[in-house]
């Protein structure tokens, strides 16, 4: 059976970073991961997906590797990533 954690979305390299949920709504949490070789470094946005909606934010990571960018992540609290789920249109 497979990980869940390993889970990929749909057409992007992303990792499932797990589920954000408040009351009755909830979304799946992808971190994208890409290199970026004009910096020699590592860039990384968030996907939100709940049911047919997602949402991406802008790549708002910018590190040495994709261990790198998967810790920054990780420095996020929930409030700050409903914070940043809600401030995105669809």
């Amino acid at each position: 059976m497979t990980d869940p954690q390993l889970r990929l979305f749909p057409g992007v390299g992303s990792k499932r970073m797990g589920e954000l949920r408040r009351g009755a709504t909830s979304w799946d949490v992808f971190l994208e991961c890409e290199s970026d070789r004009a910096n020699g470094a590592t860039r990384g946005r968030i996907h939100f997906v709940a049911g047919g909606r997602t949402r991406t934010s802008a790549w708002i990571f910018l590190e040495w590797t994709v261990r790198d960018v998967e810790e920054r992540f990780h420095d996020f609290a929930a409030g700050e990533l409903w914070g940043l789920v809600e401030g995105i249109d669809d």
